[in-house]
């Protein structure tokens, strides 16, 4: 007897969704007394049991990247190559534009893979075997609204999504997100079960923790605790790790991380980050790829579209939702485009006003020169040192090599020193010949000032100037607004040196006469 609208659901997810299926249900049904099942109740079941056998064309995966389908496969080579690239690499990461088909390239390869069914084309990695899998996004919600609904079919429709209607086997809710899947069995072509979870990065991180897993697929952008944690459970099954995002939050330490052993692929733009010859990341770090997938390897954007997309998309963010390039985020202490700060290096003339700043620390210390266009009011950064482990005497012959002219200034309580440990550090400089005093070094206030001669445009770097513009691309707030203390040693020499260009010096006079600095400098 037939007493649950949810158990008759379940079952029927697991016939054919033939006539004969529909004859049985319609027997079963008039056999069935009143009492135990609402009338109106199965009106509803067996309504969504003939627009599943009517569309059924429409389910599975056959109307995804097939020939017979509007967009071939052969037609989205860069589609492709992400496929075959799981041949390759087990950790695969692509970098995409809005409304590229990055989703439903996951839930593509998620399906493939807990079926067993691959297309004739597929030469990426193959299980053989039924799979544990995990499909990831941004919350219970989302989740269910964009992946569970892909993989599965819309609420109350299950069996109309990419995952054939055949496949599909018991489930568990996720409690407290109403019509949302904990996890649900696949049936695999060997006639055994794969495994699928829902999971979202809201979830405690310990949810992440203890359980093996031969796929897991991160859609949008996670916290890096997140990957790792979900990479160390393909670690004993040789599994593969998969993220597709619009990389709108910018270099993040995600992508970063990601990017400093990863092969770029189909020319791919390799990505500026802090490489300090330390690893970041566990798992197969050495098997990493990107691909960069844009409007221009998706065919179905016509023209008007790109432009209707672009139309309320702020500067900064234009390329990461037109090409899958990282933007400058909103979690960027700095937004202007990188391109836009740059500048090819040239002869500074010996009349502009010049000046040095360090910021110090065992692990790295890094030294700015900038130069001041008295006619412009233009700085222009022209010169770096970057450098780490090694003595103040190795850091002072360097920075003098530069001209031991040029006045300096250094953070007195660099890198968590005391007032006193910074003094005598400064004292130890000058007596290697620095021509150095304590810095002005105000986080904010710094900030705001080159904040606003970026804006003006009065603000450019030398291209040579490789280690600023590496950590300006990855140099953040937290989630209080704080400015993120890591990789930042070139950011904070920068600072000093905006901060104190009133005791800039040309070398014919070591006076500040150029520019009246008091008249011209910004408000802060």
């Amino acid at each position: 007897m037939i007493d649950s609208e949810d158990w008759l659901v379940q079952e029927l997810m697991k016939s054919d969704y033939g006539d004969g299926a529909v004859n049985d249900v319609r027997k079963n049904f008039s056999v069935t007394s009143e009492a135990a099942v609402n009338p109106a109740k199965l009106r509803r079941i067996l309504a969504h049991l003939r627009k599943i056998e009517s569309g059924a064309v429409q389910s599975g995966t056959a109307k995804w990247f097939s020939e017979d389908s509007e967009y071939p496969i052969a037609s989205l080579p860069k589609h492709k190559a992400f496929f075959d690239a799981g041949a390759d690499f087990n950790e695969r990461l692509a970098l995409s534009g809005n409304r590229t088909g990055k989703s439903i390239m996951g839930c593509y390869e998620t399906v493939c893979h807990l079926t067993g069914e691959y297309p004739t084309w597929w030469a990426g990695r193959r299980f053989e075997h039924p799979i544990d899998a995990w499909a990831v996004g941004p919350d219970a919600r989302t989740v269910r609204d964009t992946i569970q609904t892909e993989l599965l079919g819309p609420q109350g429709e299950w069996g109309t999504g990419m995952i054939p209607a055949s496949a599909l086997g018991k489930s568990a809710s996720l409690q407290g997100t109403p019509g949302a899947i904990d996890v649900i069995m696949i049936k695999h072509r060997t006639g055994a079960w794969s495994r699928l979870g829902f999971k979202n990065y809201q979830q405690d991180l310990k949810s992440f923790m203890g359980t093996a897993r031969h796929l897991v697929w991160l859609d949008e952008e996670c916290p890096i605790e997140v990957y790792n944690e979900c990479n160390i459970r393909t670690a004993t099954t040789n599994g593969i790790m998969v993220a597709t995002f619009t990389p709108l939050q910018g270099l993040t330490p995600m992508v970063v991380n990601f990017a400093r052993k990863a092969t770029f692929l189909l020319g791919a733009k390799p990505i500026l980050s802090i490489d300090d010859g330390t690893e970041h990341l566990v798992g197969q770090s050495q098997s990493k790829a990107i691909l960069q997938i844009g409007w221009d390897d998706a065919p179905w954007l016509s023209e008007a579209t790109k432009l209707r997309l672009l139309e309320d998309t702020p500067e900064h963010m234009k390329e990461a939702r037109r090409s899958g390039a990282p933007a400058m985020g909103s979690g960027n202490v700095f937004t202007t485009p990188v391109e836009k700060v740059m500048c090819d290096p040239f002869t500074i003339p010996e009349s502009w006003p010049r000046l040095f700043a360090m910021d110090v620390g065992w692990n790295r210390t890094a030294a700015i020169w900038g130069a001041l266009d008295p006619n412009t009011d233009t700085v222009y950064f022209y010169d770096e040192h970057y450098v780490g482990k090694e003595l103040p005497a190795k850091h002072a012959h360097d920075i003098r090599s530069r001209g031991d002219w040029i006045p300096g200034v250094i953070d007195p309580a660099s890198r968590g020193r005391s007032q006193g440990d910074g003094a005598q550090l400064m004292r130890q400089y000058i007596d290697l010949g620095l021509e150095i005093r304590a810095a002005r070094n105000d986080v904010e206030a710094g900030i705001s000032l080159i904040n606003q001669r970026l804006a003006s445009g009065k603000l450019k770097v030398f291209s040579t100037c490789q280690n600023w513009l590496k950590e300006y691309l990855i140099y953040r707030r937290d989630k209080n607004g704080k400015v993120v203390k890591e990789d930042d040693h070139a950011q904070d020499a920068g600072r000093y040196v905006i901060l104190n260009l009133q005791i800039a010096a040309n070398k014919k006079d070591q006076t500040f006469t150029g520019v009246n600095y008091s008249a011209t400098r910004y408000d802060v």
